[in-house]
């Protein structure tokens, strides 16, 4: 079946960013490829990007695996105000889904806080403090699982 796993940009901050991600989920980087390691003439990179993030992985649970890059400054910088897309997250538990909850909004602002919903399963949003918007949800209907 195929897999859906999201892919972020970062204007610098990439490596900060998932060894915070890393603190919150657990796990080990699967792959950390920096701008340097793969340099290509057409692309040149300056001195101070050889050291940015070209691509990170980071698994997470048994099918998911969150991943990201820094964007070249010839790129331009993103608006870290306007990533509205959310990243949603289904715990196994309401003990994981306050753990993810609560570790990943440290420093960001909470939309929603999390707690039983209306239509039955408990759910909170938040954006983070790198600018990322995250969903936090476990439906025991799904047990994980949507």
């Amino acid at each position: 079946m195929a897999q859906i796993n999201p892919y972020l940009h970062f204007n610098g901050n990439a490596e900060e960013a998932f060894t915070f991600y890393k603190s919150v989920f657990g796990g080990e980087f699967a792959t950390i490829a920096r701008f340097k390691d793969m340099e290509m003439a057409e692309f040149p990179m300056s001195e101070n990007e050889a050291e940015k993030i070209m691509h990170i992985a980071l698994p997470i649970g048994k099918n998911s695996v969150l991943m990201a890059s820094d964007t070249p400054e010839f790129m331009g910088k993103h608006n870290e105000n306007e990533k509205r897309s959310k990243i949603s997250i289904s715990a196994d538990s309401k003990e994981e889904a306050n753990h993810l909850f609560n570790g990943l909004s440290v420093g960001g602002h909470i939309e929603m806080p999390i707690a039983d919903s209306p239509w039955g399963s408990y759910f909170g949003m938040f954006r983070d403090k790198f600018g990322f918007e995250w969903m936090v949800d476990f439906d025991p209907k799904y047990n994980g699982q949507h």
